[in-house]
């Protein structure tokens, strides 16, 4: 490709195909993780030192909580569409809606670990501390999961088209 960015010689059906099948690969990747975080949350509040929360952990939780549940129903949406709308022709608009909620789930999952990470930092240390990991991992999310792919997406609209 020498830097280039080739056409791939398919039909406008083959390649909605190809991206939904690459877009639910890549929801295969993402999904185990927040499961994993759901349960963490689930079992929180039966633990004996959930009773010492503070109002604001507790208030912390629920919208951590929330906030995955709401991260798993995006990024599951796309399957259950596609089984939904199975064999009705809309591949592409099927392709666009995923790709919105895909990108919706990334952010809620992020804001999900972001809120795990207070919620334990502010209980285990002080607020410095719990600022700090928190204010970090924000930066890391936005800087990985948002800002690289936009500049790239930036720069590859300014280039020109073979």
């Amino acid at each position: 490709m020498n830097g280039s960015r080739e056409e791939r010689d398919e039909t406008g059906y083959e390649r909605a195909d190809r991206n939904l099948s690459e877009l639910l690969q890549e929801l295969r990747v993402a999904l185990p993780g927040v499961q994993v975080l759901f349960g963490f949350l689930l079992t929180v509040p039966f633990m004996d030192r959930f009773q010492t929360l503070t109002t604001f952990q507790e208030r912390l939780y629920f919208a951590t909580l929330l906030s995955t549940a709401l991260t798993i129903a995006l990024l599951v949406a796309p399957t259950a569409n596609h089984r939904l709308l199975f064999r009705k022709r809309d591949k592409d608009h099927l392709v666009r809606s995923a790709n919105r909620l895909t990108i919706a789930g990334i952010a809620f999952m992020a804001l999900s670990i972001c809120g795990v990470i207070l919620l334990v930092s502010d209980f285990v240390f002080d607020a410095p501390t719990s600022v700090i990991a928190t204010c970090g991992a924000v930066l890391l999310f936005a800087w990985l999961w948002f800002v690289l792919p936009m500049i790239r997406r930036a720069q590859l609209e300014d280039e020109p088209r073979p």
